[in-house]
C-alpha cells in the first residue's frame, strides 16, 4: 500500500486539534488560578484585621490597666476614643469585651446602647475561656452580605482580662473577585468562539467522510448495499473509505448467501413432517416449526423465549443440562386414558468447533400409531397364544389318559374323544377366522358385490335359524314389505348377520325374543337386530368389536365363541362402506346396528 505523506496524514490534522484542546485547558487553568486568587485575597484580608487587632488589643490592653482618677476619662469613654480612631471601610463593627462577658466598647454609633449588656456568642465565651482566638464566616441574614467575624483575646500576664469582636466587610473581596471572573468570562468567551470557529474548519476535513461512512453503515443495517462512500482523499480516512467500500461488496455477497440459505432452511423445515425445536445456549426456544407447533399443541409466538423444558413439559424429570447430556430418545406421553397421544424427541446439541455448546435442536416424531399397532400386536399374540393353549391343553389331558388306557373303557373312550373332537374343531374355527382376518388386513382384498334384494336375503337367514333353533326364543321381524336392492356380497354379508344372530340367542334366556329390523335412509339401510338378554355393560361396549375381546370370557368360551365373530363382522361391514354399532342396557338386552349404503330408486322418466 502507497505510503500516506505527513502533510496529507491524519496525524497532522490531529496536531492541529490537540493544539486547540491545550488551548482550552489554559482556560481550565485560568479558573484554577482565580480559586487560587480568591484564597489568597480572603487571607490578606483577614491577615490584614489580625494585625490590626494586634495593634488594637495592644492599645486596649493599657486602657484596661490604667489607673483612674477623677480627673481622667471612664474606660468606656477612652476605649470608644480607641475604637473611633481604628475604624476602616473594610470593618463593619468592632466590640470590646471584658473578662465578664459584659460589652464595654462598640465602635458603631448606632448601637450605643448595647454597651453594659452581657455577649451569648458562643464564640467569645471560648475566646474569655480559653484564650484562644475564634473566626468564622457567614452570611448576613439583614444585609444578605458575606462577613467575617474574628474574635480575639485580651491578655495580660497571660490572664485574659478581655475580647475583642470584630466583624469584617469581607463582601468587598468576592465583589473584586467577581470583577476579576467577569473579565476572564468574556476572555474566555471570545477564545471559546475562535477555538470553535477554528474547530470547525479544520474537524470538516476529518467529520465529512466519516459522516459518509457513518450513513454508509446506517444503510447497510437496513439491508442497502448499493450506496458507495465517497473517497475525500489518500490519507488514512480515504484508505478507510476504500476498504468500507470493499467490506459493502462482500457483505453484499453474504448476505445473499445468508439469504439464500435461510430460505431454504425455512422451507426445509416448513414442508418437514417431523417437528423441530431449537435453543439459545441457555435453554430458550428461538425457532419452531409448524408441525412442532401443531404436535405440541401451541401457538409459535407463546413459546418463543420459553424454557424447552417446560414447552416440552419435562421440566419435573429433566434440565437443560441433562438434555444436552441425553444421548437416547425421549417419550413424551401426552394422552389421557381414552385416547393416547405419544411424542419421541431426539435431541442434538448445536457446538462450535471449539466445543461451545451454542445451543440444542429437539427432532419431534408422532408415535401415537405405531405404539398402538405395537400394543396390539402384543395383546394379538397374547390372545391367540391364549385361545390356542385352552384347546390344545384340554386334548393333551384327555389324550395322555387314552393313552394310559382309558381308551380300553367303553364310558370313557368315546366322551374323551368327542371332547377332543370338539377341542380341535374349535381350534380350526379360529385359525379359520384369524386367516380370514388376515385377509381383510391385506390391501388387495376384493368383494364379490351384486345387486340382491335385502328384505328377502335377510328373511331367508331368519328363516333358517327359526327352523333349526333349539329353544324357545321368538322371532319377531320389522322388515318393509317390498323390495331394497342394495350391492354387497352375500356370502360375507350372511357370515355377519350368522354372527350377530347366533351371539343373540346364545344369550337370549328361554322364552326370549329377537326382534328383526331394517329402516330405509336417504342414503343407506340400517339394520338392527335385538335380544333380550343380559345385556353389556357401558364400560365395554365399545369394546366388543375388538379381536379376542369377551365381556364374559368364561362364558363365552364355554359356548365354543372364538372372540374374533364381532371383529370379523365389522371388517365385512366396513369393507361394503358401512359402519356397525352395539347399543345395551343391562339385564334388558343388546342391539347390533350396521348400516349398507344404499340409493333409493329414482322415478323413471319414460312413460
Amino acid at each position: 500500500m502507497k505510503r500516506v505523506g505527513f502533510f496529507r496524514s491524519i496525524q497532522l490534522k490531529f496536531v492541529l486539534i490537540y493544539v486547540l484542546l491545550i488551548l482550552f485547558a489554559m482556560q481550565i487553568i485560568g479558573v484554577y488560578f482565580v480559586k487560587e486568587l480568591e484564597d489568597k485575597l480572603i487571607t490578606n484580608f483577614k491577615t490584614s484585621l489580625q494585625e490590626r487587632v494586634n495593634l488594637l488589643e495592644y492599645n486596649l490592653r493599657e486602657e484596661m490597666l490604667k489607673e483612674r482618677t477623677e480627673e481622667t476619662l471612664t474606660l468606656e469613654q477612652d476605649i470608644q476614643r480607641i475604637l473611633e480612631d481604628f475604624m476602616a471601610p473594610d470593618v463593619s463593627e468592632v466590640r470590646v469585651i471584658d473578662q465578664r462577658s459584659r460589652i464595654i466598647g462598640t465602635s458603631d454609633p448606632n448601637r450605643q446602647g448595647i454597651i453594659g449588656q452581657r455577649v451569648t456568642d458562643i464564640a467569645v465565651k471560648r475566646t474569655l475561656s480559653f484564650g484562644a482566638e475564634e473566626d468564622r464566616m457567614y452570611i448576613d441574614e439583614q444585609s444578605n452580605k458575606r462577613i467575617w467575624v474574628y474574635t480575639s483575646p485580651i491578655i495580660s500576664n497571660r490572664e485574659v482580662i478581655g475580647a475583642v469582636y470584630l466583624i469584617g466587610k469581607v463582601e468587598n473581596v468576592y465583589t473584586q473577585m467577581n470583577q476579576i471572573n467577569e473579565i476572564l468570562f468574556t476572555g474566555t468567551a471570545l477564545a471559546l468562539v475562535a477555538t470553535a470557529i477554528l474547530g470547525v474548519l479544520l474537524a470538516r476535513t476529518i467529520t465529512r467522510p466519516i459522516t459518509d461512512m457513518r450513513r454508509q453503515a446506517v444503510a447497510l443495517g437496513r439491508g442497502n448495499f448499493s450506496r458507495k462512500v465517497k473517497v475525500y482523499g489518500q490519507d488514512e480516512i480515504g484508505e478507510l473509505a476504500i476498504t468500507f467500500n470493499n467490506l459493502t461488496k462482500r457483505l453484499q455477497e453474504a448476505q445473499a448467501t445468508t439469504e439464500g440459505e435461510r430460505r431454504k432452511l425455512s422451507s426445509v423445515l416448513s414442508y418437514m413432517t417431523d417437528g423441530v425445536v431449537a435453543t439459545d445456549r441457555k435453554g430458550r426456544v428461538i425457532l419452531i416449526n409448524e408441525p412442532a407447533a401443531r404436535l405440541l399443541n401451541v401457538s409459535r409466538e407463546t413459546v418463543i423465549s420459553q424454557p424447552i423444558t417446560s414447552v416440552l413439559g419435562l421440566e419435573e424429570e429433566y434440565s437443560f443440562d441433562d438434555l444436552l447430556n441425553e444421548q437416547d430418545s425421549v417419550i413424551l406421553d401426552y394422552g389421557a386414558d381414552d385416547q393416547p397421544y405419544i411424542l419421541r424427541a431426539n435431541f442434538s446439541v448445536i457446538q462450535k468447533e471449539t466445543g461451545f455448546v451454542n445451543g440444542l435442536i429437539a427432532v419431534l416424531h408422532d408415535i401415537t400409531e405405531q405404539e398402538k399397532i405395537e400394543a396390539e400386536r402384543r395383546e394379538f399374540v397374547t390372545n391367540v397364544s391364549h385361545e390356542l393353549r385352552t384347546p390344545l391343553t384340554t386334548m393333551r389331558s384327555y389324550l395322555e389318559a387314552l393313552a394310559e388306557g382309558a381308551w380300553q373303557d367303553p364310558d370313557i373312550a368315546p366322551h374323551f374323544l368327542e371332547v377332543t373332537q370338539t377341542e380341535t374343531e374349535r381350534m380350526i374355527r379360529l385359525v379359520n377366522d384369524l386367516l380370514q382376518l388376515s385377509k381383510f388386513d391385506s390391501r388387495d382384498y376384493q368383494l364379490a358385490k351384486k345387486d340382491v334384494d335385502f328384505t328377502e336375503f335377510f328373511n331367508k337367514i331368519i328363516d333358517r335359524f327359526e327352523m333349526t333353533k333349539s329353544q324357545e326364543v321368538t322371532f319377531k321381524r320389522q322388515l318393509p314389505r317390498y323390495p331394497i336392492y342394495v350391492e354387497i356380497d352375500t356370502d360375507k354379508l350372511t357370515q355377519v348377520i350368522d354372527n350377530i344372530i347366533s351371539n343373540a340367542m346364545k344369550y337370549s334366556p328361554e322364552g326370549g325374543q329377537l326382534t328383526f329390523k331394517v329402516e330405509e335412509n336417504t342414503d343407506n339401510i340400517k339394520v338392527s337386530i335385538r335380544d333380550q338378554g343380559m345385556g353389556i355393560p357401558k364400560k365395554n361396549i365399545n369394546r366388543i368389536f375388538e379381536r379376542f375381546y369377551r365381556v364374559d370370557r368364561a362364558r363365552s368360551r364355554k359356548m365354543g365363541g372364538t372372540g374374533l365373530g364381532l371383529a370379523i363382522a365389522k371388517e365385512i361391514v366396513t369393507a361394503h362402506g358401512g359402519h356397525i354399532w352395539a347399543t345395551s342396557t343391562e339385564g334388558k338386552g343388546t342391539t347390533i346396528c350396521f348400516t349398507l349404503p344404499y340409493e333409493l330408486p329414482q322415478e323413471d322418466d319414460w312413460s
